[in-house]
C-alpha cells in the first residue's frame, strides 16, 4: 500500500538545475530567484553577485530563515564585505557557494524541517 502525504499549503523545492535555468516544482525560471519552502520570489532583480546590495535582501531580513544560502551564479564569488558583515550582524548563518550546491543544500535543509531561504543568481 502506497502512502502520501496530502497538505494544503503548497511547498517549493529545486527540482533541476543546468546553466542559465533552475527547477521549482517543475517548471524551469531563467531568472534570478529567492525561494523558500512556502514562498517563491521570481522578480528578484540581481544578476551577478557584484550587483548584490543589501536591499536586494530586504524581503529576508523582514522574515529571516535560520539558515539563508546566496547561490553567487556558475562560481563561488562573494558579495561586496558590506553586504555579508550586515547579514552576519543580523544573526543570520549565511553561506555563499556555487548556485548548483545552493540548490541541492536548500533542498537538503528543507528536508530536515528547518527554516531555509535561497537566493539564486542565475547567470543570463
Amino acid at each position: 500500500m502506497l502512502f502520501s502525504e496530502v497538505t494544503s499549503e503548497e511547498s517549493y523545492i529545486v527540482t533541476g538545475y543546468e546553466t542559465g535555468r533552475v527547477g521549482i516544482n517543475q517548471v524551469a525560471h531563467t531568472h534570478s530567484l529567492i525561494v523558500r519552502p512556502h514562498q517563491l520570489e521570481t522578480d528578484w532583480p540581481v544578476q551577478k553577485v557584484s550587483e548584490l546590495k543589501v536591499e536586494h535582501l530586504q524581503s529576508l531580513l523582514d522574515n529571516p530563515p535560520e539558515v539563508l544560502l546566496i547561490g553567487s551564479g556558475e562560481a563561488q564569488q562573494f558579495p561586496d564585505r558590506s553586504v555579508w558583515r550586515h547579514l552576519r550582524a543580523q544573526g543570520l548563518g549565511v553561506e555563499i557557494m556555487d548556485t548548483a550546491a545552493a540548490c541541492r543544500t536548500y533542498n537538503l535543509i528543507m528536508a530536515e524541517g528547518r527554516e531555509v531561504a535561497a537566493a539564486l543568481i542565475i547567470e543570463g
